[in-house]
Formats: structure tokens, C-alpha cells, sequence
């Protein structure tokens, strides 16, 4: 047990966050006032909440006796026993007088689909991202020869180049216990199982690492949507170009990232040493501002799960793929791991989904796959799907819903799904195009005002100069049509008119892009649409 823990923050009103400093059950009155408030703790938290046991509503760690403690946990159960909810303790330290327990509550599944959270695999290539994606989600050690990678690689140049070139996404799953389901799976990649029997299901999104991929990785970032970014870095390797322009992206983007560094059993402890201290510089830079953790023990886990919603904290990892050094700090990390998108709250807006695949599926026909931004869907109901390179919007019926390869009869935001289509055919479909309610207006957007900052560009940016927009599953050539501020160079933030060159798309004001070309990257928000 750790030494007496520090003065918690106050408790808020909102959030997942809940501090008690012992149960005790008087009235019948009582557990239904608790029961309703663990339904507000977890749907702020969106199905997972956290109650810290022995600790004062000021945040004074009290602490609690062996009976008390027993009593108040033995309570706790009941009451999510009473919403549909399971506990798992996260750790134990202790207060001024006793014990202080914190304590993972997670809806279960038979009231609700899985808690679901995005995360991203980003760092430079041969840095063993797949490898990584591949070891957690089988449950096998890599052999140093890439076996693990091999096991996630979706194309047959990727296995022979040993390397990842396109957006691959691979499930891990946990159970009622907090115990990864896929290793007790006869395949533990099966999309469909694990999602049956997961009570929470990371989503690993494996992007590639190499320059050349660039378009593909911002696509993979955008469309995805992470909750969370993991930068992979490799012990012998350090924080290399592409490394950072991940960062860079998810700094701009404001993605929180946690690190993990690889291939430790590989260098030794000089050159591990002189790789953290690199980290831990390029993390503390003036616009990056983070704080970095070693992530060590339990204690270490629990402080990084609090305070990675802010964004503001980098808990770093140390692990190796072929010893399995380091790997269970890291899954228990994931697992306790907070959702940071508020998905309860976009579930009741009208339907909302871009395309991120197109698929031909014999004997079903045109399948379009994405995560349901909001709103949900039904088999059988009419919705609009366009834009398609006229401008026009077409109706079409939702013949079938799959969600992690499980047929279901409706499908909610959050969610990744696949929609089987009519009236429509394969070859007219593209990415980028979205499928939306019948009650928004379809709009076909061409030209946008938009304020951007130029991140990086060599020389400077005049009127005429194009470059490729990315914004969701949408990438598509734009041309600066009005500039504010002619011309613009690296740093600088205004006001500018992009069109679209070859197709129309659907936009919203607010909506964050980004801008590629060459070694030029900007960032933007759509301030109006024509």
C-alpha cells in the first residue's frame, strides 16, 4: 500500500468523478438516492465512472477502517448491482485514519453496448507500432522478426515490407473483471466475439509511420476521430522526424497522447536514458507544454487515468514486444482508461455519418462503413446520402447494420458501423461523402471561409495556391481563392477563401481541417460555407 495520499481536488457537481467517505444505508430512501446518482456519475462519464472511498467532499483524505471500508465497498456493489454496473478497484493508499480505495464503476453490457474508446497508433516507421497493436490484441510475445506485426497486417506488401501503409483497426477488449477477452478466444481478432463479450472495447487504429504515408495517416486521424493518441517511439531509434510531426498533429489537433516506448530489451541503459531525456524535451517545449510521467507502478497508472482527459499530463511507457517487459502496466492503462468523447449527448441529434470505407459485398451489394458521428440509424430507415460530384443528394434505405461485424437493428453514435445501401451503386460511392437524418438540410459545399494558422511552409502562400484539405474522411484539393493577409509564411493566422477544385462536400461551421502539401501544413476552422 503507498504512503498517505495528498489532498484531492474538491469534488465537482458535474463529471464522472464521485468522492464518498464511507456508505452507510439508513433508509430505503438512501440507495435509491445513490442509484440515482451513479446514473448521473455514468453518464457523465459515458458508462464508466470513478468513486474514491475514505475521502471528504473537500478532498480531505480522511481514510476509512478495515470494517468501514468493507461495509461501504459491499454497498457500492449493490448500488451498481442496482443501475447495471460492475466495480473494479484501481488502488489502495491511505489516508489520515485508514484506508483510501479508488474504485472503477463500468455499466455493463447487458443494459448497454460497450464502452467504446478511440485510440491511435502514431510514431515513425519501424518504430513498432504494428508489432505493438499486434501483442496486445493476440496475446502473443513478437519474435523480434516481426511476427506480431504480420499476425494485424491487412496487405500482402505490408507483411513482405514490414510495414503499415494503410488505416488498420484492431480490437481489445475487457471484460466484467478488467481481464483482456481476446486471449480466451480460439481468434482473438474476431471483431464479432470480441465485441460480444467485452464490457469495454479499446479501438486501436494502426496507422503508418513512413513520410510517403502522410495523406493516409491525416486521413486515419481525422475520420477516426480518437479519443486518445499513443506515440510510439522506439528505444534505439529516439523521437525521429515523423515522430514528431505525429505530435505536432496531435498537439494542433489537441489529442491527448500518452507514449510508449519500444525495443527496450534492445539498447542499453544510457541509451534508454538519453531516449526518455529526448522525450521528455521535445514534451515540455513552449506550444507542445506537456508533463511528462513514467508510468512505473499502480500508483503511477491511477495518477495518468485521472488527468488524461485535461490533455495535459503524458504518461510514457517502457515496454518491450518480444520479453513482454513493461505490457501489463500499459493494459492496465487501457482499462481503466477514460471515453473523452461525450458520445451520450450526440446521441440524441439527428443522424450524422461519414464514409470512411466502400465496400462491394457479393449477394448484399454497396456498403458504406464509418463512426456514427450523431444521432442513430435503423434498418429500414430512408436517409440521404451525398454529396456525389454534381452536387446532388440522393435517398437511400438502410437494408442492414453491422457494428464490429454484428447485425444489429440500430446503431448509435459512437458506434463503428456498416450500412448496406439501396439505390445506389458501388462505383458512385467515394469517401468523404456522408449519409445524413432527412430532416437536415443536404448541402453541397464548394467554398468555405475559413481562419488558418500556417504551421510550416517554406516559402510563402499567395492567392492560387493549392493544397489537399483534410476534414474527417474527407481529402480533397482546395485552391486559396481570397486571402486576408497576402501572402502568408510559417506562423501566421488570417482569414482566407477555399474552393474545392473537382467535388462538393458537406461541412459544417466550426469544423477543424487541416491543410497538406509538400512540407506545408496548416490548421483551420470553417467560419462559413457557401
Amino acid at each position: 500500500m503507498s504512503n498517505v495520499a495528498k489532498r484531492y481536488p474538491p469534488e465537482r457537481e458535474e463529471g464522472k468523478v464521485e468522492y464518498k467517505y464511507k456508505l452507510a444505508i439508513e433508509k430505503s430512501q438512501k440507495i435509491e438516492r445513490l442509484i440515482s446518482q451513479m446514473k448521473y456519475r455514468l453518464a457523465e462519464g459515458g458508462g464508466e465512472a470513478f468513486y474514491i472511498l475514505g475521502v471528504a467532499d473537500n478532498g480531505e483524505p480522511i481514510g476509512l477502517s478495515d470494517e468501514e471500508l468493507r461495509k461501504s465497498l459491499s454497498i457500492l456493489k449493490r448500488v451498481a448491482s442496482g443501475v447495471g454496473a460492475s466495480i473494479q478497484i484501481l488502488r489502495e493508499t491511505r489516508g489520515r485514519r485508514g484506508k483510501i480505495v479508488e474504485v472503477l464503476v463500468r455499466r455493463n453490457r447487458e443494459d448497454s453496448p460497450p464502452v467504446y474508446v478511440v485510440v491511435t497508433a502514431l510514431g515513425n516507421v519501424d518504430a513498432g507500432k504494428s508489432t505493438l497493436v499486434g501483442v496486445l490484441c493476440t496475446g502473443s510475445l513478437d519474435d523480434g522478426n516481426g511476427l506480431a506485426m504480420k499476425k494485424v497486417a491487412r496487405f500482402l506488401h505490408e507483411i513482405e515490407s514490414g510495414r503499415t501503409s494503410s488505416v488498420s483497426t484492431q480490437y481489445l477488449g475487457f471484460g466484467k473483471d478488467g481481464k483482456v477477452v481476446n486471449y480466451d478466444l480460439p481468434h482473438p481478432l474476431d471483431e464479432a466475439e470480441i465485441y460480444l463479450r467485452s464490457e469495454k472495447i479499446i479501438a486501436l487504429v494502426d496507422l503508418g509511420g513512413h513520410e510517403r504515408y502522410l495523406r493516409t495517416t491525416l486521413r486515419g486521424v481525422m475520420s477516426r476521430r480518437p479519443d486518445y493518441a499513443m506515440l510510439v517511439v522506439a528505444a534505439n531509434a529516439g523521437l525521429s522526424k515523423m515522430g514528431r510531426e505525429h505530435l505536432g498533429v496531435c498537439v494542433v489537433l489537441r489529442i491527448p497522447i500518452f507514449v510508449v516506448v519500444t525495443k527496450i530489451d534492445m539498447v542499453p541503459r544510457e541509451v534508454l536514458e538519453a531516449t526518455i531525456d529526448e522525450i521528455y524535451q521535445v514534451l515540455k517545449m513552449p506550444g507542445v507544454s506537456k508533463l511528462p510521467l513514467i508510468v512505473r507502478d499502480l500508483d503511477d497508472i491511477a495518477v495518468a487515468v485521472h488527468h488524461m482527459t485535461s490533455g495535459r499530463v503524458a504518461p510514457i511507457f517502457l515496454v518491450s514486444n518480444v520479453t513482454g517487459d513493461g505490457l501489463e502496466n500499459l493494459k492496465t492503462f487501457l482499462n481503466f482508461l477514460p471515453p473523452r468523447m461525450d458520445w451520450h449527448s450526440q446521441a440524441s441529434k439527428p443522424f450524422l455519418m461519414y464514409v470512411e470505407d466502400i465496400f462491394n459485398v457479393k449477394g448484399v451489394g454497396p456498403v458504406v462503413g464509418g463512426i456514427i458521428r450523431e444521432g442513430s440509424v435503423a434498418v429500414d430507415d430512408i436517409v440521404q446520402l451525398g454529396p456525389f460530384k454534381d452536387g446532388s443528394w440522393r435517398l437511400v434505405r438502410v437494408r442492414s447494420i453491422q457494428v464490429n461485424r454484428v447485425n444489429v437493428s440500430r446503431a448509435i453514435a459512437g458506434q463503428d458501423a456498416t450500412l448496406a445501401i439501396s439505390n445506389v451503386k458501388y462505383d458512385e460511392l467515394e469517401k468523404g461523402m456522408v449519409v445524413l437524418d432527412r430532416s437536415l438540410e443536404a448541402r453541397s459545399i464548394r467554398r468555405i471561409k475559413a481562419r488558418i494558422t500556417v504551421l510550416k511552409h517554406p516559402t510563402t502562400i499567395h492567392k492560387g495556391y493549392q493544397a489537399v484539405l483534410h476534414l474527417e474522411s474527407i481529402r480533397s484539393t482546395v485552391t486559396f481563392n481570397k486571402m486576408e493577409k497576402e501572402p502568408m509564411r510559417t506562423g501566421d493566422t488570417g482569414e482566407v477563401e477555399l474552393v474545392f477544385n473537382y467535388h462538393p462536400w458537406y461541412l459544417k461551421v466550426g469544423d477543424v481541417f487541416v491543410l497538406r502539401e509538400a512540407r506545408t501544413r496548416a490548421i483551420g476552422r470553417v467560419l462559413e460555407i457557401a
